[in-house]
């Protein structure tokens, strides 16, 4: 049986729930009120980019991160692995990753830098976050079995820090049952048996909930095999959450196979770019798990716009689509005004947050 909320800090958060990124603290474009307009319920920050700028210290200071934004409803935040990780495979001689943590150099003023999985946990906690996630060491899909075998040893040894430190935290806090929740991350690879090992080991030292990251989507913009084996090998009483999986299509697919949460930077990114998604007559109501094909893509840059008076979206109630036409976005998007991206983004939202309920109704 999948759980259908979460009782967090900041309230309840009912699943399934898609959580736009705002990864330095802000959904480009929006605001708090745009974000709730459209009925999104939780939001994923991102420690590395906050650590940056502003830093963990001026935003604890002004009374965590749901006052910094203003945004009072469950966050999450990424432990910043991913990215450090990312960083130095671009560019290896910026630091490396060892049995203490990742050592790199800021890439905004080449300070040296230390992320260990004390830190990462213990400056989560400072900036006040819902749900904090353990820090690990993601893989590319071509590392070698020795590179995965590595990641495996060192997520499994840094969760268990990670753990250490978050009852640490709830000592010294004396936060009691106002404590985050803690989320492992299963690695492995593409080696479904390192995967199954990992998400064993991680059950033994006991988590919240569980997350799967790094590279889920194919060259063919398909999900990866270790999507579906992801939620064979994790408790189904517990929350999964799906880092970057994006298109509504594969959020779909991963719902089916049983995760709960979803980030990913497509929506809003695609808004910007003037690719805004339409449903297909009779979705979402019409949806089942087996739907595939159900958005189509509208380019509103296209020229056949410039005198179209209908709304992006026929079936959609946002603010974009209950009172401006394709033809007014169109001219919005050749000014190249703030307001088209703004009324872009809330659209495509708006297009997740319909699907997180369709998905609701199939789980009922």
């Amino acid at each position: 049986m999948r759980p259908t909320e979460l009782l967090l800090q900041s309230g309840v958060l009912p699943l399934p729930a898609f959580l736009p990124d705002g990864t330095r603290a802000v959904v480009r474009t929006l605001d708090s009120a745009d974000l709730e307009s459209v009925g999104i319920k939780a939001l994923m920050v991102n420690l590395l980019h906050l650590s940056s700028s502003p830093g963990v210290n001026s935003i604890s200071s002004l009374g965590g991160i749901h006052d910094f934004m203003g945004w009072q409803a469950p966050v999450m935040c990424d432990s910043g692995g991913f990215q450090v990780y990312s960083l130095l495979r671009e560019n290896p001689s910026l630091g490396s990753i060892g049995s203490g943590g990742f050592s790199y150099k800021s890439a905004s003023d080449g300070k040296k830098e230390m992320l260990s999985p004390e830190k990462s946990i213990e400056k989560q906690f400072r900036l006040g976050a819902d749900i904090v996630f353990c820090l690990d060491v993601c893989t590319h899909p071509e590392d070698d079995a020795p590179a995965q075998r590595r990641s495996v040893e060192l997520t499994v040894a840094w969760a268990k820090r990670c753990k250490e430190e978050w009852h640490r935290q709830i000592r010294i806090r004396k936060v009691g049952h106002q404590a985050p929740l803690l989320y492992g991350i299963v690695q492995g690879g593409s080696d479904p048996e390192l995967r199954r090992e990992c998400a064993l080991r991680l059950q033994e030292i006991g988590f919240d909930g569980y997350g799967y990251g790094g590279w889920p989507i194919g060259a063919g913009g398909e999900l990866v095999g270790a999507v579906g084996q992801f939620c064979e090998i994790t408790p189904d009483e517990l929350p999964r959450h799906a880092l970057g999986i994006g298109s509504p299509e594969n959020t779909l697919t991963a719902a089916s196979f049983g995760f709960d949460t979803f980030d990913c930077v497509m929506p809003t990114r695609d808004a910007r770019h003037k690719r805004l998604y339409i449903y297909k007559p009779g979705a979402p109501a019409n949806l089942d798990f087996t739907s595939r094909g159900f958005i189509d893509y509208l380019h509103i840059q296209d020229t056949k716009y410039i005198r179209d008076k209908s709304p992006v979206d026929e079936s959609c109630d946002c603010p974009c689509c209950r009172r401006y036409s394709r033809a007014y976005m169109h001219h919005l998007f050749q000014l190249n005004d703030s307001v088209a991206h703004r009324l872009a983004t809330m659209h495509n939202l708006r297009v997740y947050t319909r699907l997180m309920a369709r998905i609701c109704e199939l789980r009922a």
